[in-house]
C-alpha cells in the first residue's frame, strides 16, 4: 500500500478530519490540487405539514456538512411533535422526538448508526433523527412524518 502523506515520529498528537468522497477527491484536497471545484453549498428543502392545507415549502442553504436539527430550529422550523418541543433533549440523542422524512438526498447524509436504526425500528428506513442527521449534499426533508404508535413506548 502506497501512502501519500507520512509524519516525523515526533508527532505525537492528530487532529482527525472525516472526508466524504472518492479517494481521488480526497488525494486532490490534500495536495491543493481541488481547491475551489468542490461547493461547500448545500440545499435543504423542509416540507412543512405535508398533505395539510397548512402545507409550506421552505429552501435553506447551508454549508455542506450542517446538522440538520440545527439548521431547521435555528430557522425557526419546529422538529418536534406535541409537547416533546419543550420537552425533548436538545439534540443530544437521548429522546428520538425530532424524526423527519428523508425523501431525496438520503446518499448525502451520514450513515444511521445501530442506535437510531434500533431508535426508529418501527418506521420507514427513511424516516431520521435530526439531531444526529448531517446534510454532505442537496437533502429534502419532510417534518412531522407520520410514527407508528410503538414509536412513544420505548
Amino acid at each position: 500500500m502506497t501512502s501519500f502523506a507520512t509524519l516525523d515520529k515526533t508527532v505525537r498528537e492528530v487532529d482527525l478530519v472525516f472526508f466524504k468522497g472518492t479517494k481521488d477527491e480526497l488525494k486532490a484536497v490534500c495536495t491543493g490540487e481541488g481547491a475551489g471545484t468542490v461547493s461547500d453549498d448545500i440545499t435543504v428543502t423542509v416540507i412543512q405539514d405535508k398533505g395539510s392545507p397548512q402545507e409550506k415549502v421552505v429552501t435553506l442553504q447551508a454549508k455542506a456538512g450542517v446538522n440538520v436539527r440545527e439548521l431547521l430550529i435555528g430557522n425557526g422550523i419546529n422538529v418536534y411533535q406535541s409537547v416533546t418541543r419543550w420537552t425533548n433533549c436538545k439534540g443530544k440523542q437521548l429522546c428520538g422526538t425530532c424524526i423527519v422524512n428523508v425523501t431525496e438526498g438520503a446518499p448525502n447524509t451520514n450513515w444511521k448508526s445501530m442506535d437510531e436504526s434500533s431508535t426508529l425500528r418501527a418506521n420507514p428506513d427513511s424516516y431520521r433523527l435530526s439531531c444526529i442527521t448531517f446534510a454532505h449534499g442537496d437533502i429534502t426533508v419532510e417534518t412531522f412524518p407520520p410514527v407508528n404508535k410503538d414509536q412513544w413506548t420505548r
